[in-house]
């Protein structure tokens, strides 16, 4: 069962337990060893942060450049209290998609939208504010959380696979390279002694990248291409003189079909920071609060709208590494921010890092991902859940099949699948169904 103690104004958290971090939340490194964790975050975060971009035909320099900006407006709104690393996200590339398709591609009303989507997260938070926090432990007990957090890793799992080459017919290069990235990853972090065993995540990419080169894996064409200093391809809705490229706000029923995509985004928030308080030993969603959290990454994503750029999202990549590393340094974080910022002014490194094969970045996510997903077990764990009681179990089952399942309910233009669905279904069946008396046998 749940273990509660009293919280602050006589609310009711849930109790966490103690983890042993190299380096806490308010604790920072020495500025060598901080340059290289916060490289760790910047490689972690990179692939995924640039494929939302790509798919929907946006700048890549926009989004890296957002992804910081986004980062450090995230930690001022939640008091530096958080280590949250924010990226594009993908849960909006269908409704974006839709809107802009309506609009014969041009990106008014899905920039506009997503605009409104986070001016909407900071009316949610105001809420949130109002009423407090002791409804959380009622909608997410262990028996919701523990399901979710597992869903949140391995419902990536398949695109880990995938990037790593693991599929029928696979070329073996793909799949060695991989190989070698997951498993310098994994000697490191298990055998390395000192600051190497602290950045397993960066050797296990430059290790993994050197392979794939003598494999003929990585085409330097566009780095050779590449301006060395560039402005970032912002688009502002506004006339710049042509410095920079021009949308127009735009609220017709194409900008308010986006709105509907902040349930799936505020489950997914929560269950982000579930993870994050798990791997630290904390409860974020009571402090800093919800309520700031929800404002940094609502700001952060109207923000990188308003520049042109694709949502952010709370990272499961940097979550990862966060727990596999046990470094929860918020400064390491705001310093790979700002890495990712200035490093979008740098077009040959951007072209540079986008030719690291998706061989390497599966490699490395099959352990993120995984390192997550235990993350899940733990809950349930140490949480003690009992699954002797039915309604544990269907709760559990029924979020598990749901949320790895692929399941998706189409509600016009928005998709709720994967975590957001499972999260839904796994509240519901919590509200609903029968608590049940259960005697020891002893």
């Amino acid at each position: 069962m749940c273990t509660k103690t009293p919280g602050k104004e006589g609310k009711m958290e849930l109790q966490t337990s103690k983890v042993d971090l190299l380096l806490d939340v308010d604790q920072k490194p020495e500025l060598v060893p901080g340059l290289f964790l916060s490289l760790q975050h910047v490689f972690a975060m990179f692939g995924a942060t640039v494929l939302v971009p790509l798919i929907l035909g946006m700048p890549v320099s926009v989004a890296l450049f957002a992804s910081g900006l986004g980062t450090l407006i995230y930690m001022v709104a939640t008091q530096f209290k958080v280590p949250v690393y924010l990226g594009s996200s993908f849960a909006f590339i269908t409704a974006m998609q839709f809107a802009m398709a309506q609009m014969g591609g041009s990106p008014d009303a899905a920039q506009t939208g997503v605009v409104l989507v986070g001016l909407l997260y900071v009316v949610v938070a105001i809420f949130v504010k109002l009423l407090g926090t002791g409804w959380i432990n009622r909608l997410l007990p262990p028996i919701v959380i523990g399901p979710m957090i597992i869903v949140i890793g391995l419902g990536l799992a398949n695109s880990a696979v995938k990037n790593a080459g693991f599929v029928v017919d696979g070329d073996w290069k793909p799949m060695f390279v991989a190989v070698v990235t997951f498993l310098i990853t994994a000697f490191i972090n298990t055998k390395a002694k000192g600051f190497l065993k602290i950045i397993p995540f960066l050797f296990g990419i430059i290790g993994g990248y050197i392979v794939a080169i003598c494999f003929g894996l990585v085409d330097f064409t566009k780095v050779i291409e590449a301006q060395w200093i560039a402005l970032p391809e912002l688009y502002l809705p506004f006339d710049t003189n042509g410095l920079f490229n021009q949308y127009h706000l735009y609220f017709g029923p194409e900008t308010w079909a986006l709105l509907p995509v902040a349930v799936v985004t505020i489950a997914e928030h929560i269950g982000d920071h579930t993870v994050l308080s798990q791997i630290c030993g904390k409860q974020f969603l009571s402090d800093p609060g919800l309520h700031r959290t929800l404002i940094g990454d609502g700001v952060a994503t109207a923000v990188s709208a308003f520049l042109g750029g694709p949502a952010n999202t709370t990272y499961g990549e940097n979550t990862g590494v966060v727990g596999l590393t046990r470094i929860a340094s918020v400064s390491v974080i705001r310093n790979a921010a700002i890495i990712a910022i200035l490093l979008s002014f740098f077009g040959k490194f951007t072209a540079l890092v986008r030719t690291i094969p998706n061989a390497v970045l599966g490699g490395m996510a099959i352990l993120l991902y995984g390192v997550i997903a235990s993350n899940g077990l733990k809950v349930l764990i140490e949480k003690q859940v009992d699954f002797r009681q039915v309604r544990n179990l269907i709760i559990a089952s029924s979020m598990l099949v749901l949320g790895l399942g692929s399941a998706v309910l189409q509600l016009g233009p928005v998709t709720l699948s994967g975590t957001a669905l499972c999260a839904i279904a796994g509240i519901l069946l919590n509200l609903i169904l029968p608590h049940e008396k259960v005697e020891d046998n002893e």
